[in-house]
């Protein structure tokens, strides 16, 4: 295939991508659910070549960006303040996941080995952060779950992968349990110092960049900087890439100028809409030449039934036991857990919420050559996928049926306005303390009155207007320094929710950055 053919079919796929995301949103459907019936359509259709997943295409290409624009929406004070059950669902359910799993395939398929049946097991053992995403967007989610389901998904990713490794080394040599447990501990402990590294090597950088398009390049190759460098030592590619998101989105407000934040929330988000619904996409075209090899296996096609059904009753039932095995450790745990215990009824939404994607659909291809009926699990881990996804869809109804509370939008919508009032009162103690030395009576009142600069006109010549106008836009620039510190204040006393401190921030953002646009570019 030519550079130009191949051009032209990957402009095909994204078009298709887009165009199928955005009927389907129209009317209501599943983008993710539509664009895997679309992609197993067009497979069939003459000319379209077969599309083979390549598992380090997909682990260090498309995972690296997508784990990071996650990162950087999710907040790292929610994440610290749910460390305990985040590590309970990220490291302990993925554990416990791989040997429900292993020993079930190991039970159920034909002459498969115990080493081959956990490989298995650890592929299909972790959630996906953008299949979450896709399926937690459309019900409305109390913010304690969907800060527990977006954590589990960033963070579980390493643990599956060392499982995986492991039971791979198991296939093809002899199992070494202290190796085993020592690539463990460098994957993890590796994979956040090299998040913390990247994170703070970039953040320095970025403090020194003020043009809003030389940071949003360097926040592009972010995510694969930190993977590479983690992959170089050994060390978890995919954690690190989730640290250096969250501590450079927990920073952005002191490292980035209001232009460059506002920019790179943009490019992130479209960068994650396309890639996301990609990956479904790549899954529907890929589905049925991984079907032509299962039908190869050898494997009756009533077993073959039997063993999908068998696989993701037990997939749904080892998270909904370890979710009930949390809620009690919380319940009659230690005080300490006891102060932060969630709801029985949770326990649903958050096994029905435990949606398979793109780490299950690379984690696959990565068994060896050897593995007995490796086209068959390959068939069996993209059922996973999207039986998962079909049993997400019911997401909304499931919340509704145990009467989830939906998040208090009324609350929120004070406590932005409170945060608002804090941050105001600040800027105006700052207006206070400058007095009329420095500025005339005019410009402080303006900027008290907190009324637009753009389209404004002050009283007098040409030369006074211009002077007031840029003597606005500077006290302007210095009362949002003040409220933007006094937000973070807030925010490191933990007194607002962190969807509402970001709410606010992006207010301010907005404001400089209309009032920068109109400064001189010796003050700007």
């Amino acid at each position: 295939m030519g550079i130009n053919e191949s051009l032209a079919w990957i402009v095909a796929f994204l078009i298709v991508t887009v165009a199928v995301s955005a009927a389907a949103r129209r009317v209501g459907w599943s983008a993710p659910l539509a664009l895997v019936a679309i992609g197993v359509a067009v497979s069939y259709v003459p000319g379209v070549p077969r599309v083979d997943v390549e598992p380090d295409f997909v682990l260090s290409v498309l995972l690296p960006p997508l784990l990071f624009a996650a990162a950087l929406q999710t907040s790292l004070a929610d994440v610290r303040a749910r460390r305990e059950s985040l590590v309970l669902l990220s490291v302990g359910l993925v554990a416990f996941t791989t040997l429900t799993i292993g020993f079930t395939v190991w039970a159920v398929v034909p002459t498969v080995t115990l080493a081959a049946a956990f490989a298995f097991g650890a592929v299909v053992a972790p959630t996906d952060a953008v299949a979450v995403t896709a399926v937690t967007r459309r019900a409305p989610l109390p913010r304690l779950l969907a800060s527990v389901l977006d954590g589990e998904s960033l963070l579980n990713d390493a643990t599956a992968l060392v499982a995986l490794n492991t039971a791979v080394l198991a296939i093809v040599a002899n199992f070494d349990p202290v190796r085993a447990a020592g690539e463990f501990v460098l994957a993890v402990v590796g994979g956040i110092g090299v998040g913390l590294l990247v994170a703070f090597a970039m953040g320095a950088v970025r403090r020194r960049i003020s043009a809003p398009v030389l940071d949003t390049s360097l926040s592009l190759v972010t995510p694969y900087v930190a993977f590479l460098l983690a992959h170089t030592i050994g060390a978890s590619g995919p954690l690190a890439v989730v640290v250096a998101g969250l501590f450079l989105g927990y920073r952005s407000p002191v490292l980035q100028s209001a232009e460059a934040r506002l920019a790179e929330s943009l490019n992130w988000r479209t960068i994650q809409f396309l890639l996301e619904n990609a990956v479904f996409l790549l899954i529907g075209l890929a589905l049925p030449a991984i079907l032509r090899g299962a039908l190869k296996s050898g494997i009756p096609l009533l077993s073959a039934v039997g063993i999908v059904v068998t696989v993701l009753a037990v997939l749904v039932l080892s998270r909904l036991g370890w979710s009930f095995a949390i809620t009690a450790i919380y319940h009659w745990g230690p005080r300490r857990l006891r102060r932060r215990s969630w709801q029985w009824r949770l326990n649903m939404p958050i096994t029905v919420a435990g949606v398979r994607g793109v780490v299950t659909l690379a984690a696959v291809f990565l068994l060896p050559q050897e593995t007995p009926h490796r086209e068959f699990l390959q068939f069996l881990a993209f059922v996973v996928v999207v039986g998962t996804l079909l049993i997400g869809l019911t997401l909304p109804w499931v919340v509704r049926k145990v009467a989830l509370p939906p998040p208090d939008l009324d609350q929120e919508r004070m406590e932005i306005q409170l945060l608002l009032a804090e941050a105001h009162a600040e800027s105006l103690e700052l207006i206070g303390r400058i007095g009329s030395e420095e500025y005339e009576d005019r410009v402080l009142e303006r900027v008290r009155a907190e009324a637009a600069l753009l389209g404004e006109t002050f009283v007098g010549d040409d030369q006074v207007r211009a002077e007031r106008a840029d003597a606005y836009g500077e006290l302007r620039m210095r009362t949002i320094a003040e409220e933007r510190r006094a937000i973070l204040s807030a925010r490191a006393e933990g007194r607002y929710a962190e969807t509402t401190v970001r709410t606010v921030l992006r207010v301010l953002d907005i404001e400089e950055a209309a009032v920068r646009a109109v400064l001189p570019e010796s003050s700007s």
